[in-house]
């Protein structure tokens, strides 16, 4: 049975479902905004030491700012498993989803719903629906989920589907709870990394990504 890691460093069964995180702890959390580094793979756009530009959907940027392309295309065999490494590099609650587009970004799903609470200064965010079982496009939700700082980084590996694509979108996306909502991204912020898959010729294709 395939198995994630969640921040604690226990493994999760796939099955499942993935918590949320209690209100009363979220209570207690201090106000602040979250940044988040992509380590693995390499961004398509040049990152600062705290990750931005990242917020805008799909694959980061700010109003003003789409950010600089690193042109790094990462290379990666279908059917297999892929790396992920990510660094939060400012703390706040929440959790990570991943999720792959074949064509084009159009793919990718929107930012999950998220419910909210009112307070003096706006709304602040509570929970994200969260995909248990991740359905395509998605790969996996729910990661690293946290209620507390983590110094290192959080690692995974999601199983990628058995395809070949010249330049795919690998897009991994961070909710952030007990958050005001940004202008750019919501609730949200987002990297991508883009792939050139080739399928591994020893298992089927994975029909169903092909047809998209």
């Amino acid at each position: 049975m395939r198995r994630y890691i969640n921040c604690r460093g226990a493994d999760t069964p796939r099955h499942i479902k993935y918590w949320l995180i209690p209100a009363a702890i979220l209570a207690a959390a201090p106000f602040a905004w979250a940044h988040f580094r992509l380590l693995e793979p390499q961004s398509w756009i040049v990152e600062n030491n705290l990750g931005d530009p990242q917020k805008l959907g799909p694959c980061g940027g700010v109003t003003g700012n789409p950010g600089m392309p690193t042109n790094a295309v990462n290379k990666a065999t279908g059917g297999s498993e892929l790396h992920i490494k990510v660094q939060e590099t400012v703390f706040h609650p929440g959790h990570y989803r991943i999720a792959l587009a074949v064509n084009s970004r159009a793919e990718l799903p929107p930012d999950p719903a998220t419910t909210t609470r009112d307070t003096e200064k706006g709304p602040w965010s509570v929970s994200a629906a969260i995909e248990n079982p991740p359905t395509m496009p998605v790969l996996a939700d729910g990661l690293f989920a946290h209620t507390t700082r983590q110094t290192g980084p959080f690692e995974t590996d999601v199983q990628l589907p058995n395809i070949s694509c010249a330049h795919c979108t690998l897009q991994i996306v961070e909710f952030m709870a007990e958050h005001g909502l940004n202008t750019d991204g919501g609730y949200f912020y987002h990297h991508c990394a883009d792939l050139e898959i080739t399928a591994d010729p020893s298992k089927p294709v994975d029909a169903s990504w092909t047809r998209r």
